[in-house]
């Protein structure tokens, strides 16, 4: 079939538009990087919509150009983003207030909620599958209290990836795998749900209606057709969460099937048949993008984002190599990271603690155990040691599902830019000891989005269908189960390790990388 399925894909550190045939080839992509504004306030993380909307307009422009794509050949557009990010409207349809997914500016409104409303949290848990750690309850509050003005003004609530699709038709709508993450929706329902806002003096009257994922609901406005290039009337089609989207793109669309995708943070998904939560807890639940299915959830924070600062703090030699060779600088990195031997000397990096949903935060980072010896504690090695880390939480969060759900799938599904990488992928499976295939296709968040598109536009029948027919796999990556056992070894001394630095940060004596609101 000819003509082009348009994904935009707005995550946490960038923006991506992505174009692929309807057999799910990609044709071309563009993408702007972004960061989040603070204002001086502890914890806030201001997304800037209408810079943010410029940048998505140069993205969707740059990305035709480059796929050599007219307007009236896209069939469709969709969009995924981060979860948990919120955008608030007046009753013009302005958008009055926004924030990125890791605001945490309401701590002590989750305090108070935690002090004053002792219960509700857990009933909140039990609804949604989400606690107050990003939800959308307490900056509410937030604002109620400091912004009583826009508070007042305040008529409709919608996800990032809503927004996106408000500003290409002028018409607001959520999906169930993103607005479940605003820890006001039902899971069992598949819709918005006013547990305890009443209670609290919020809002009940401000939630879009649903539409699932994958349904035609509206169309390119003429604004937006002078924004972005696109033709005036192409079908808008509901997107959702890039993760859950994501996990579309990778077919991992039945239950038991597991998906990890490696980004800025790294999820570790795993499907339920029902809408199940963890009495401890300890672990999300979200909707997944296909009707019928739910997602148990656990996060590595900030992988993808340590992985950047170390290169952009510590590599410039190796940044200016790739510069010059035309090559990614992870690239490079990989390459010496082979030559240190599995465990990488003994280095024991202290970034993202294992998921604990409940109370969530994380040790100051730093690298323990470094060495005098230069060949032992050198860029290489305290990379190798990251990507290890990385995988060792991953599989520490693994556990933590299989607990909860006795849920142990046989191969692991690897995406996301983690992915691209050779080795990485190599030690992700000698660490969790389970194959770990990577498909052809590695950003499987747009794909998904993409797929969400060709649903509306009734190329595929269903996501799950699109999903299975379109993914392909590059490579199947086994275990060594001597190295695994290794692992395990040194899996269980960076436990230990990590136990200790949490309680430097209970002392206050380091500070953490990051903590939830009002912990």
């Amino acid at each position: 079939m000819s003509g082009s399925l348009l994904a935009i894909d707005a995550g946490t550190g960038s923006v991506r538009a992505v174009l692929f045939t309807p057999e799910g080839e990609q044709r071309a992509v563009a993408s702007q990087e972004w960061t989040h504004e603070g204002d001086g306030t502890p914890g806030v993380m201001n997304f800037a919509v209408e810079r943010n909307w410029r940048l998505i307009c140069d993205c969707i422009r740059q990305v035709m150009q480059r796929g050599g794509v007219s307007a009236d050949q896209v069939l469709a557009v969709s969009a995924s983003s981060m979860r948990e990010a919120i955008v608030l409207y007046d009753r013009d349809g302005r958008e009055i207030w926004a924030c990125a997914n890791v605001d945490a500016r309401a701590a002590d409104q989750v305090r108070f909620l935690q002090q004053q409303h002792t219960d509700l949290e857990q009933q909140t848990y039990r609804e949604s599958g989400q606690t107050y750690a990003l939800s959308a309850i307490p900056r509410l509050l937030w604002i109620k209290q400091h912004q009583p003005e826009l508070f007042a003004r305040v008529h409709r609530l919608s996800m990032l990836s809503d927004w996106v699709l408000y500003r290409l038709s002028g018409a607001l709508a959520s999906d169930p795998s993103n607005a479940c993450t605003s820890g006001m929706f039902s899971l069992r329902r598949r819709d918005w749900s006013t547990l305890g806002l009443e209670r609290l003096g919020l809002p009940t009257d401000i939630f879009p209606p649903v539409v699932e994922a994958g349904t035609a609901f509206a169309e390119v406005s003429p604004q937006a057709a002078r924004d972005t290039g696109l033709h005036a009337g192409t079908p808008v089609v509901m997107g959702g969460g890039d993760v859950q989207l994501g996990c579309v793109g990778l077919g991992v669309v039945g239950p038991g099937d597991t998906a990890i995708l490696g980004g800025t943070f790294w999820q570790q998904e795993v499907n339920l048949p029902a809408p199940t939560v963890d009495p401890a807890m300890d672990i999300r639940v979200n909707c997944h993008a296909v009707p019928g299915l739910w997602q148990a959830e656990t996060i590595a924070f900030f992988v993808g984002a340590s992985m950047r600062w170390f290169r952009d703090v510590f590599c410039q030699d190796e940044k200016k190599r790739a510069e010059l060779e035309g090559v990614d600088a992870y690239t490079l990195l990989e390459e010496q990271a082979r030559q240190v031997p599995p465990g990488a000397h003994g280095v024991l990096p202290i970034f993202s603690d294992v998921m604990r949903y409940s109370a969530w935060y994380h040790a100051a980072p730093s690298f323990l155990n470094l060495s005098l010896d230069p060949s032992q504690s050198g860029r290489h090695v305290l990379f190798r040691s990251l990507q290890e880390n990385a995988a060792i939480v991953t599989a520490q969060n693994l556990l933590l599902i299989r607990q909860f759900t006795h849920i142990d799938s046989d191969v692991l599904t690897f995406a996301g830019g983690g992915s691209k990488g050779d080795l990485w992928c190599q030690i992700l499976a000698d660490v969790t000891g389970k194959p770990v295939r990577v498909p052809v296709v590695k950003e499987a968040t747009a794909l998904g989005t993409a797929i969400a598109a060709g649903t509306g536009a009734d190329i595929y029948p269903t996501l799950a269908e699109g999903g299975t027919a379109l993914v392909r796999w590059e490579r199947i990556y086994t275990p060594d189960p001597q190295t695994t056992a290794l692992y395990e070894q040194v899996a269980a001394r960076w436990k230990e390790a990590y136990r200790v630095q949490r309680g430097l940060v209970d002392r206050q004596v380091t500070d953490s990388l990051w903590k939830a609101p009002g912990l």
